[in-house]
């Protein structure tokens, strides 16, 4: 006897009902359960109970901001978020990633696209780890199955991003990663903004290096990529690198 999978449940955050409403149904279509809140108080206390899979989530709102909101949220643990910013506003969307946001989506939007975007996001966040032994290089330390990474025996705090491509880095020492096969391997996606990957390799630099203002485990090689550099390795390895200073060539 088969047991069918148990439906995902989305949160949705949006103060527009209008907006509300159509992703709503449009999820709901999809095979998705729905939860709604209009405001930034109502979203943080509505994820607390009843823990959903992923939460689309308005930039722009009342009580608390969509930045706010996705800070309170991820302190309970990890759970992808899918940003909505009602402007093309670049420097919105950055922020939307920085704290940890797993895509974006620009108002206006296809609900269409929205809900591919979030089962892909879905899909690429329930894949089982690999199988394998910890990954070890210097003071780092990550176990696939588990999910846990460590920086000198203390618990870095990853997203679910983040550690995939800690992993992935740690997978592939020395070679040069350009940004569109990072967002092909690492977050399944053919096609995206480049920036997601530039915010993401930030974030980690944050996390894992001494000085992320120079950092020297991932490195920009520049107009091509970034590169994990094992602490270990010899002096001069690999191809000629710089820190990076804002983003980086494409």
């Amino acid at each position: 006897m088969t047991t069918e999978p148990a439906q995902r449940r989305i949160l949705v955050v949006d103060d527009d009902p209008t907006v509300a409403e159509v992703v709503a149904g449009y999820l709901l279509r999809a095979g998705f359960l729905v939860d709604r809140a209009a405001d930034g108080p109502t979203a943080v206390a509505r994820a607390a109970a009843v823990r959903p899979d992923l939460v689309v989530l308005d930039l722009m709102l009342p009580g608390l901001d969509g930045l706010e909101v996705c800070r309170r949220i991820r302190e309970r643990g990890p759970v992808p978020v899918v940003m909505l910013t009602a402007r093309g506003d670049q420097d919105d969307r950055i922020l939307g990633l920085e704290v940890g946001a797993d895509d974006y989506v620009t108002k206006p939007f296809s609900p269409r696209e929205l809900v591919l975007r979030v089962e892909s996001v879905l899909r690429r966040a329930g894949t089982p780890p690999p199988d394998g032994p910890w990954l070890r290089s210097g003071p780092l330390a990550l176990d696939p199955a588990a999910r846990r990474a460590t920086r000198s025996g203390a618990e870095l705090a990853l997203t679910i991003r983040e550690f995939d491509l800690l992993a992935f880095f740690l997978r592939h020492p020395g070679r040069v990663l350009g940004r569109e096969e990072l967002m092909r391997r690492v977050w399944g996606w053919e096609f995206g903004d480049l920036s997601t990957v530039t915010v993401h390799v930030r974030r980690l630099r944050e996390k894992i290096e001494d000085d992320p203002a120079r950092p020297r485990l991932i490195s920009t090689v520049w107009g091509v990529g970034y590169r994990f550099d094992p602490p270990d390795a010899p002096a001069g390895a690999g191809a000629a690198a710089a820190p990076e200073a804002g983003a980086p060539d494409a």
